[in-house]
């Protein structure tokens, strides 16, 4: 999706952005910033850039005006005057500062960056780097005389990160983003300093069908048919054989291979439909299939059949191969045909 291998750095401030609400302030960068050598120059490319390889991507929005979105409106400027980007820079870290106002928001260095030469998605385009250290490491410095430490940043741990490429500026550009802090309490990231929502587009259409059909699977079908656990994994397995052997996506055909029974599809849709007003999830019914999405979301669609504490079955496919009963002691059973044992 993303090609570096031409990119080149244009400009690089890093200004200090501490906790607002313990007023630790700003320290700004000096403008004539020195890179050091070429080597320090290929490590710090490999720490801003090596975690966006296979990352989802997302659009600046806002609710009534997207103009309004302050992240996106200095993009905007830095895009139209890459002259002015210190300048420009000093103001995204106010805007930055005025988000940080959590008790668990760390202080630390922000850098911005101006990149030229970025291929995404086959397009060369330039990009706009934020990204910001938040936790320090201690290394070791041994030799033959002295053994000292230091303290400082992981090049293999990015604590925050986001690339905005020039590309689709009235959709709210095409965005990156890192972010390793999980807890909810701290999504200031994204949701406060950046205001992204899920792009429109083949990954996010394939990762959010797969997510509507095994929540169906797995809630709605118990409470509208008797099915067995072993029916809902064949339902799971045969929804993501169809995104494995399918190149495009089509709601109805999806459908009748999948649900087959007409009743089942009728849930279906009824379901969808709340799901997407619930969620606010815009999808289209007919879409490329992105396999990387594909791959992604298999993982979380579970095939193990657990009985008891005692057996763990997986099943893969065939469901006919698998039969269910009650034996005359009223004992549970499931009956298991095979041609090779390995």
């Amino acid at each position: 999706m993303i090609d570096f291998t031409e990119i080149t750095l244009e400009f690089i401030y890093i200004h200090k952005v501490g906790n607002k609400l313990r007023d630790e302030g700003i320290e700004v960068s000096d403008k004539k910033l020195s890179l050091g050598n070429e080597d320090t120059k290929k490590y710090l490319l490999r720490y801003f850039l090596s975690p966006f390889n296979n990352n989802e991507v997302y659009n600046f929005h806002y609710p009534t005006d997207l103009n309004l979105n302050d992240t996106y409106a200095f993009a905007k400027r830095i895009f139209a005057n890459p002259e002015n980007f210190y300048e420009l820079s000093i103001d995204v870290s106010k805007h930055l500062y005025e988000k940080s106002s959590h008790p668990k928001i760390n202080g630390g260095e922000f850098c911005i960056c101006y990149f030229k030469d970025c291929l995404f998605e086959g397009q060369q385009t330039d990009a706009i780097g934020l990204f910001k250290s938040e936790k320090k490491d201690v290394f070791l410095k041994l030799t033959s005389s002295k053994i000292a430490h230091e303290s400082g940043v992981n090049i293999d741990k990015l604590d925050k990160g986001c690339l905005i490429f020039n590309l689709e500026e009235k959709n709210g550009y095409k965005v990156c983003v890192v972010d390793s802090n999980k807890s909810n309490d701290t999504q200031y990231w994204k949701d406060e300093f950046l205001s992204i929502k899920p792009a429109s587009d083949n990954y996010h259409f394939t990762k959010d069908f797969l997510s509507i059909t095994k929540n169906f699977i797995t809630k709605q079908i118990p409470e509208d048919f008797e099915v067995s656990k072993a029916d809902q994994i064949d339902f799971l397995n045969r929804s993501v054989d169809y995104f494995k052997k399918h190149d495009t996506f089509d709601k109805q055909e999806f459908e009748s291979e999948v649900f087959a029974d007409s009743n089942v599809i009728k849930s279906f849709r009824k379901f969808d439909q709340i799901y997407r007003q619930e969620n606010e999830v815009e999808l289209s019914d007919n879409f490329e299939i992105s396999a990387q999405a594909v791959k992604k979301q298999a993982r979380v669609f579970k095939n193990i059949l657990k009985l008891d504490k005692n057996f763990h079955i997986y099943i893969h496919g065939n469901r006919e191969l698998i039969e269910q009963g009650i034996d005359e002691k009223g004992r549970k059973y499931y009956k298991i045909y095979y041609e090779n044992e390995t």
